[in-house]
């Protein structure tokens, strides 16, 4: 990958020194899940370099923890709205609240990793219910202002969306993505689901790139947050994230504001203007994955033009937009 784009920053730059320089007063930027995890820190370095955010959650006793926190350190740079994405009522409401109001920055940030089998209020399995089906229809409603934001900012707004090495589980099962016949599997749905985000990003950059919209996926890292509450600890021993011994989490997982890195490198990075449908990591491009380094770099089923087109159909049929 001759031609691959990196950045000044690795794997373990904290979210802020990856918006320092940046002045980001008279942006708007909407983060949803932001009331916890990577969310919080994403938000917080935004709102530090002067974007308005907008912390779009489920929960208002979590986000307005959130914003009393952040407020520490920008006061009044972060709002809350309320957002289900398990509910496509939800989304359509928000979205109808925002209007064409200029967003100049959507992350796509929310997720739900290996519950136990549930479905959405709409009766989609709720991984890709969630993960990839409601920030779909998200995404494509706020479409006309992130456009409004590039009209009104005189460069491209920008996408992300969150996926991660999780991918390398599972491409998308086009005849069952919902798991209605074939037996479910938890991890195998997180990583159809976390393959789903990456081709959402390929698939919207090809469409809104001439409209002034990019659009990037992001995978983050192993880092603990409440994105782990389906999990019991003796499950993450035996994955080996957590010393059997000392009950520390093992090395190369990265602090929150550590995992909110790239996510912000793909929201301001300078060496992204104007370009998308990439599969980001560690603040860099991600190089292919191999065998010989299993949890990083991207497996190609994930970025493959023609499934990007196919889950993009499927999705259009499923929520009713785009």
């Amino acid at each position: 990958m001759t031609d691959r784009i990196t950045s000044p920053f690795g794997a373990f730059t904290p979210a802020r020194e990856v918006v320092a320089g940046h002045d980001l007063g008279g942006k708007t930027v909407i983060v949803t899940g932001a009331a916890t995890g990577i969310g919080i820190e994403t938000a917080r370095a935004l709102a530090e370099a002067g974007a308005d955010v907008v912390i779009a959650a489920r929960k208002p006793d979590l986000a307005a923890a959130a914003i009393a926190d952040i407020d520490q350190t920008a006061p009044g740079k972060t709002r809350f709205e309320m957002l289900d994405l398990s509910e496509l009522a939800s989304i359509r409401a928000f979205a109808g609240r925002w209007g064409t109001t200029p967003l100049h920055i959507l992350i796509n940030n929310a997720a739900v990793m290996a519950c136990p089998l549930d479905r959405t209020h709409d009766g989609f399995e709720m991984q890709i219910g969630t993960n990839h089906f409601g920030h779909f229809l998200l995404s494509v409603l706020l479409a006309p202002a992130l456009e409004a934001g590039a009209r009104q900012q005189g460069k491209p707004a920008r996408l992300v969306a969150l996926s991660s090495i999780g991918h390398r589980r599972s491409g998308i099962n086009w005849e069952d993505p919902n798991y209605i016949t074939r037996p479910y599997d938890k991890w195998e749905s997180y990583g159809q689901a976390k393959t789903a985000n990456a081709l959402f990003a390929v698939g919207f950059h090809k469409r809104f790139k001439d409209r002034g919209v990019t659009a990037n996926a992001v995978m983050p890292g192993g880092i603990m947050t409440p994105l782990q509450r389906h999990m019991q600890h003796e499950e993450m021993v035996a994955m080996g994230w957590i010393d059997p011994e000392t009950g520390k989490i093992r090395d190369g997982f990265k602090t929150p504001e550590q995992g909110a890195s790239t996510s912000v490198w793909a929201a301001v990075g300078a060496e992204l203007e104007g370009v998308g449908g990439l599969y980001l990591e560690n603040c860099a491009q991600a190089l292919p994955w191999s065998k010989e380094s299993p949890f990083t770099g991207v497996l190609p089923h994930a970025l493959d033009p023609d499934d990007a087109e196919r889950l993009w159909a499927i999705s259009v049929e499923t929520v009713g937009a785009g």
